[in-house]
């Protein structure tokens, strides 16, 4: 997770004290860490992150808990037992393309990751402050592995930290890619066949895990800091 907030502050994903990155307990499942609300992804080290319960109650770490974290994360988690870590932060090309109200194409090999695999949350009314909103979005993200949030930006999820990081970071540069092809002219779709193809070669579990692996060992060995 540390390793994950690094990555997001390198990649421009922060914005002001927006965005979090969540991981279920191994030992309490019905537990929670996440980041301490204030701080700057570019600090967080593994021992500022904070665990919480279903209620919202800090169990570890000495930090106050962004309230639209736990609103939107403790539904996600509570509906989808599988998903170990979330991941949500207001990026530039993800909250871009959320403003249409669409989902993405199958544009691009990277893009079929989410073919068919990601939901659309198509409504928009403030910060999300309430527990039943979080419960409407993880009805939105249903069985897939990302959702995006109209007017708002991305939110993925992921068997494994890691995981849900990779898919978060490539998902925010097909928004990208789309807008600039968008842009350009009239975009060629993948079809349908080899798009189902394109997910089950680079939109699986493994797949997700697996690339964030050159990440995790780069940025491990620039700022080594973040294991403390």
């Amino acid at each position: 997770m540390a390793a994950g907030f690094r990555l997001f502050a390198r990649f421009g994903f922060d914005e002001g004290v927006a965005g979090h990155i969540t991981a279920r307990d191994p030992e309490r499942p019905e537990h929670f860490w996440v980041n301490p609300f204030g701080m700057h992804f570019a600090h967080i080290r593994a021992s500022d992150l904070v665990l919480v319960n279903d209620k919202g109650e800090v169990v570890e770490g000495g930090r106050l808990v962004n309230r639209a974290a736990f609103a939107i994360h403790s539904r996600v988690h509570a509906a989808r037992p599988d998903v170990v870590a979330a991941a949500h932060a207001h990026s530039m090309y993800g909250k871009s393309w959320s403003s249409l109200g669409r989902r993405l194409d199958p544009l691009t090999q990277d893009a079929c990751a989410f073919y068919e695999d990601h939901g659309l949350f198509d409504d928009y009314t403030g910060v999300v402050m309430a527990t039943d909103e979080g419960d409407r979005i993880a009805k939105a993200l249903g069985n897939s592995k990302a959702v995006i949030l109209r007017n708002h930006g991305l939110l993925t999820t992921g068997q494994t930290v890691d995981e849900a990081l990779w898919w978060f970071i490539t998902m925010d540069r097909c928004c990208h890619s789309q807008l600039l092809a968008e842009a350009a002219g009239r975009p060629v779709r993948i079809e349908h066949e080899s798009a189902l193809v394109g997910r089950g070669q680079v939109g699986s579990h493994l797949a997700g895990w697996f690339q964030f692996q050159p990440l995790w060992d780069w940025i491990t060995r620039l700022e080594p800091d973040l294991l403390e």
